[in-house]
This record gives structure tokens, sequence and C-alpha cells, in this order.
């Protein structure tokens, strides 16, 4: 026995030598964009749908230390400006490790102009990362922040009492006061398998949004299996998750948030140079309910994917699942088209029909992205169109809705809706420039009745069984505009000096909110924090 123990860690021990070291890099699409040039090249097989990264493959290695390096001056005199402008704050390497850490603070002034009120962050944030040889990886940051935000998204946390992306506040108070945390610990025993355990957020997708997993609700605790055996990608993960807003149970049963299970699973091939696709699949179930305490299903441990796909046409079952396709083509060298299709309960029959049948949930995306824009390069860009159908995402209770911490785990719309969006950004050494523009169209639930839109309303109060369309509902537009212009300090930390302007609009037949907001920040850390909602 000791003798095979011994020769398992050896056999561990060696492979371990044979990888590339690994990097976690934060999931930030301002940051992440920055490397199409390379992962959306013709040139390369890059898997590029599973995000965040781990950067152990030569080519993203590169890449990324192009930009992680940007115009680092290493003959730079004097310690505070190396700290300011080339270097972490504090920084180890020797022959088998290496350990930085950074001081990241977000501090932003600004007026909202329409509703005539200062807007102001005051973030002081942490992180630190460690590797030790070439298979072990840590990283965690943390936040303490206080804010009071534009009037939109004050009414958003006044409403549900979360922080977007966040955290849970308590309502009532126009300042917000929380805290934010990250970590993740990543082992890779050899080159064929990553092992990650994280209170983090997951993507899947090419694109801004998601319509399968996205990273727009709080951090979760989650523990991740990445096999890579060629040019195919399969990843498993079984997540614990919290919901702040389902309602309590019984005082004999606790009182505390209620909490779920989700299983994950996804499948990349990348066929060749030009094309890939993959299929998803998402199963969560409550820890506990009205029938009692549940706990961690056993079954889901499997990590096959479609275990369970004959729960796709059963819309009685406790669990909800989802199941989807993601795939991209490249049409040219700098330019490439993506998609995803998600399919939740359905029933064949009236699939194809065409009577708008309440069951029939499904949303979809269709984009494109690329780099070099016009012949100028480190000009990024992508448009994309999203659509997602009544109740898609809603389960019939608030607890196994396809959400997390009081916000969605796919389209911050949640479901019931078009949207067009659009981002452009260009850098010109340290200097950035970033547009983007959203055009959205919902229909919103008048007072006591669901029209689909909210993914935390039971499916069963449902308003009609057929006649089910996009848009049902009050009919809402919502344009949002935004647009920075910055200056990047420090490139480890991404601190940045940031101007920007921000237009919403949000109208329909009973009302016309409009935002017009000018922000000025010293800002760092990489991140994704939506507020176009």
């Amino acid at each position: 026995m000791l003798k095979k123990t011994f020769t398992f860690c050896l056999f561990i021990f060696i492979s371990s030598q044979l990888t590339a070291q690994s990097i976690y890099q934060p999931y930030s699409y301002q940051f992440y964009q920055k490397l199409n040039s390379t992962v959306y090249s013709t040139k390369y097989r890059i898997h590029t749908a599973v995000k965040p990264y781990l950067v152990d493959d030569s080519l993203l290695v590169h890449a990324y230390d192009s930009l992680i390096n940007l115009q680092v001056d290493t003959a730079r005199k004097g310690w505070i400006l190396k700290k300011l402008f080339d270097q972490h704050l504090f920084e180890l390497k020797g022959n088998n490790y290496t350990f930085y850490a950074d001081v990241l603070p977000d501090f932003q002034i600004g007026h909202d102009q329409s509703a005539r009120t200062p807007t102001w962050l005051n973030t002081r944030g942490f992180q630190f990362g460690v590797t030790i040889g070439k298979n072990f990886s840590l990283y965690t940051s943390g936040y303490e922040n206080q804010a009071l935000f534009p009037e939109y998204v004050n009414n958003y946390i006044s409403s549900s009492g979360i922080i977007p992306g966040q955290a849970n506040k308590g309502r009532g108070r126009k300042i917000s006061d929380w805290a934010y945390t990250s970590a993740i610990v990543s082992y890779t025993p050899s080159k064929y398998l990553n092992i990650a355990i994280a209170y983090d957020k997951n993507f899947i997708g090419d694109g801004y949004r998601s319509m399968l997993l996205s990273d727009v609700s709080a951090n979760y605790t989650s523990l991740k299996l990445t096999g890579t055996l060629g040019n195919v990608k399969y990843m498993s993960m079984w997540s614990y998750m919290i919901d702040p807003l389902a309602p309590k149970l019984a005082p004999d049963r606790g009182t505390g948030d209620r909490h779920k299970w989700g299983a994950f699973q996804y499948l990349d091939w990348n066929i060749n140079k030009r094309a890939s696709i993959g299929l998803f699949q998402s199963i969560l179930w409550p820890q506990s309910g009205q029938g009692g305490r549940r706990g961690f299903d056993m079954n889901y441990m499997n990590p096959i994917i479609f275990l369970r796909s004959i729960e796709l046409a059963n819309t009685t079952s406790p669990d909800k699942k989802h199941f989807g396709f993601n795939g991209k083509y490249k049409l040219l060298n700098n330019l490439s088209i993506y998609g995803q299709f998600l399919l939740s309960e359905f029933t064949a029959k009236e699939f194809f029909s065409n009577k708008g049948y309440w069951a029939n949930k499904w949303g979809a995306q269709l984009g494109f992205r690329g780099f070099d824009a016009f012949g100028i390069k480190r000009l990024n860009y992508l448009a994309e169109y999203n659509l997602a159908r009544p109740y898609t995402y809603a389960h019939f209770e608030e607890i196994t809705s396809y959400s997390n911490y009081g916000q969605a785990l796919a389209h911050p719309f949640g479901a019931n809706f078009r949207e067009l969006a659009s981002i452009w950004n260009y850098s010109a050494g340290r200097f950035d420039f970033s547009g983007q523009g959203n055009y959205g169209r919902y229909g919103l639930d008048a007072d006591g009745e669901n029209y689909g839109k909210n993914i935390f309303a039971p499916y069963g109060t449902r308003q009609a069984d057929y006649g089910n369309n996009i848009g049902q509902g009050i009919s809402t537009s919502l344009y949002y505009l935004d647009g920075r212009i910055s200056y990047l300090m420090n490139p480890k930390y991404n601190l940045r000096i940031e101007l920007g302007g921000i237009y919403r609009n949000e109208k329909n037949a009973q009302m016309n909110h409009k935002t017009s907001l000018v922000i000025l920040g010293l800002r760092s850390s990489f991140r994704n924090l939506y507020y176009d909602f």
C-alpha cells in the first residue's frame, strides 16, 4: 500500500512538472477583449468560451505578458515611481515560487445631471497572488465600499436590497455600505486536468452577455474540474449558492437565507482553427424547501453531460435545468461570428405550433466580434443581439429560479426581452478609449401581474397559457450609452485615471426615467460590474 501511494505521488509530481505555470486572471471584459488578436485569430486554436482563463497556454502567456507589462520601464529610478507606474506594491520571485500584493483603490466622484444629485464611490481594496511550482496558484481580493449611486441604481437597490453583482444590503439607506471578496485555489496535476476551488464568478460564451452562464450575480462557492485533451475541453462544476430574497422557511426549520446547489457542465470542441462548438447543461436544486431539508444530491456528482436530459420535458421536476449550445466561426482573421441557444422546459408538441405556449422557454444570442477594425491596430469591436422568451429562467418557486444572490445567472434583464449591444475599444500606448451602446425592449409587469420578465416570480402565476410573446406586458424601451477615456498608470493592477459619461433612458407609457452622469475616478482591479440594466 505504501509503495502504491509513493508511486502515485511520484506520478503526480512528474506530470505537474510538464505543465506550464498557470496564472489566474480575473475575468473583466475590458481586459479580456485586449486578447482578441490572439484568442480569435485564425492562426491559433484556443478555447475561448470558458472564463476566467487560466493563463497556461504559451500563446496566452505571451499575450498576457504584453498587457501586464505594457510600457513598463525597468530602468525607472525611485521606489515610489516604480510602485506607482511599473511594479506590484510588493512582490517576491524565487526559483519555484512567486508572490505579489497590491492595494486597489476605486475612488469616483460624479454628478447625476438629470436628478441634480452628486454620486460617489469610496472603495479600498487589496489583491494578492501566489504561485508554487508550475501547478499551484492562489489568488484573492477584497474590497470595503461606501457609495452614493445614481438614482436608477439606488431604486434597484431599494427594491431588491442587492448591490448589483456584489452583496446583500438592508433596504432604506440611501448611502450603501458593503464588503466584497473573491478567492480561488487552483491545482494542475497534469497538462490534462485543472482542479479549482473558488469563491468567484464564471462566464461561458464569446459575447459580452451570456445566455448560458454569466458573471452578473455575486460570487458563489464552487468546485470546478477542467479537462483538456487536444482540441476538446470539458468543464464540470458544482456550486453552492445563496438566495437572500427567497421566502424564509417556517421558524422551526430555520429563518436564515435560503441556499441551493448547482451542477454545470460544458463541453467545447475546437473543430479546426476557425470553428468551435460547445454543449452546456445546468441543474439547480434547493438545499431546503417546504418538503424538508434535502442537501447535496449525489446523483449530480456524475460529471457526464446530459446525464438527466429526460428531465427537459418534465415541467414538474423539482430541479431547475437548462441545456444550451455555444458556437463561433472565424469568418476572417480579425472577424468572428458567435452565438448561443438555451432551452429550458418545453412541450414538444407545442414547440413548433406558433401559439405562444408559456412552457416553450428559450433564449438566444447572435453576434460578431473582432480586432484591428478598418486596419487600425488595437481597435477591438463587438456587436450582438440577445433575446429570451417570457418565463425563461423562472421555476415553480423562487429558490430554484436560474439565479444567485438575488440576480440572474444569465442576462441581467431576466427574460421577456430583446437587446442590441455594441462595444468599441481603442488603445494607444497607455491611453484607452471605449464606447458602448445598448438598446433593450422588454415587457414590465403591472401590479399583481406576471408577464414573464421577473425570473423570481413563480411561473404558476403566469397570465395565460397561450399567446405569450416577447415584450408582452408594459412595453418598455431602454437606451444606454457609456463612453470612457482613461490613462493606465500601472498595468500590474490596472491602476488608471478615468473620465466617463453615461446616458440612460428607460421609458414606457407610464414613465420616462433619464440619467445623465459624468464620472471622474482613480480606479484599479480587474472585475466586471454591470450597471447597464
